[in-house]
């Protein structure tokens, strides 16, 4: 998939579909698989219109205005539909003052010959967001495309509308597993392993701390059952893959040693020989084994992580780990 961040020069004819598509759920796979078929129907090149950052972003900054994914994963997760090109556009003020034929002008019709434009029914664009799909229907009428509505898309076994808003609402219950559902995959975090207070290898059970500044929205606090990806050590014989690992997650702070601030820990079980500090990992979320607690003791502490071992394991269809020496652990 080719990839371009300023307008593109003699692409197309195409057919073209816009869209922030953040976390790339299951109702934006059905509307990019939808102008990728059209398109090889008609021999034409398909592409998406995308924004960095997101328009909300831009009119209603905030610190909990969370990405789903980051924008190299939505272009992963794009490029895997099988669209030819992604077009990310830096947005801003002076980008959403463009009046509804400037943005298609300049936008779709110049830099991509679109002949088809595949759009939800509630799209919007332009000043204000005063374009809408008649806008865009009358437009096309104009400048030689055509407009393919694609009908809120309801899924069959909650009786929702697709949507990145849902995702969001999921992922601060912390219920993971039905966001992972609209996702089509489970939910990660990417993030570069941090030293932390070293808590957990005197425990027996050593995590990887990602860095705390998240680009996406973090589940709720809780211990989750997941798995942590890294590429294989330096020297492997696969060193453009992705190591895949069952691991115990644990987001927030810890209530019984009184933690102050949110962390993401996995702890990748039945590991103690991972030195991944200074390396980017993804982290992704399955299931939500429970709420973070505080305990009467240590001892019941490592009791329910050690319960939590063997319902993660459970989860994830892996051999039950111990937790390991801390005398073991090389990291």
């Amino acid at each position: 998939m080719q990839i371009f961040h300023e307008a593109p020069q003699g692409f197309g004819p195409s057919v073209v579909t816009i869209g922030t598509f953040d976390g790339v759920h299951m109702g934006h796979q059905q509307i990019i698989k939808q102008v990728v078929e059209l398109a090889r129907e008609n021999e034409l090149k398909s592409v998406a219109l995308t924004f960095d950052p997101l328009p909300r972003q831009v009119h209603h900054p905030s610190p909990n205005n969370k990405l789903i994914c980051t924008v190299d994963d939505r272009l992963l997760f794009l490029a895997g539909l099988g669209l030819d090109a992604t077009w990310v556009q830096q947005y801003d003020l002076d980008f959403a003052a463009l009046s509804p034929e400037d943005f298609v002008l300049q936008y779709l019709v110049e830099p991509l010959q679109p002949r088809v434009i595949v759009v939800g029914k509630d799209t919007r664009f332009g000043t204000g967001n005063s374009g809408s799909v008649i806008t865009l229907t009358k437009l096309g009428a104009k400048y030689g495309f055509a407009v393919q509505v694609v009908p809120n898309i309801v899924d069959p076994v909650y009786g929702r509308r697709w949507s990145s808003s849902w995702v969001r609402e999921l992922l601060a219950e912390g219920n993971v597993d039905q966001a992972g559902y609209v996702l089509g995959r489970p939910h990660q975090v990417r993030g570069t392993v941090v030293h932390g207070k070293r808590r957990g290898r005197e425990l027996g059970f050593p995590t990887a701390n990602l860095d705390a500044e998240f680009v996406e929205a973090i589940p709720a606090d809780g211990v989750y059952a997941g798995w942590l990806r890294r590429p294989y050590p330096h020297g492997s014989a696969t060193p453009t893959s992705l190591e895949v690992l069952p691991a115990a997650i644990s987001v927030g702070s810890s209530p019984h040693f009184a933690d102050v601030g949110r962390t993401v820990e996995a702890h990748v079980m039945g590991r103690s020989d991972l030195d991944l500090y200074g390396d980017e990992i993804v982290v992704q979320f399955v299931h939500h084994i429970r709420d973070n607690l505080a305990f009467d003791s240590l001892e019941a502490l490592l009791e329910r992580m050690d319960e939590d071992l063997v319902e993660s394991a459970a989860v994830l269809g892996v051999p039950q780990a111990r937790r390991v020496s801390p005398n073991d652990v090389t990291a």
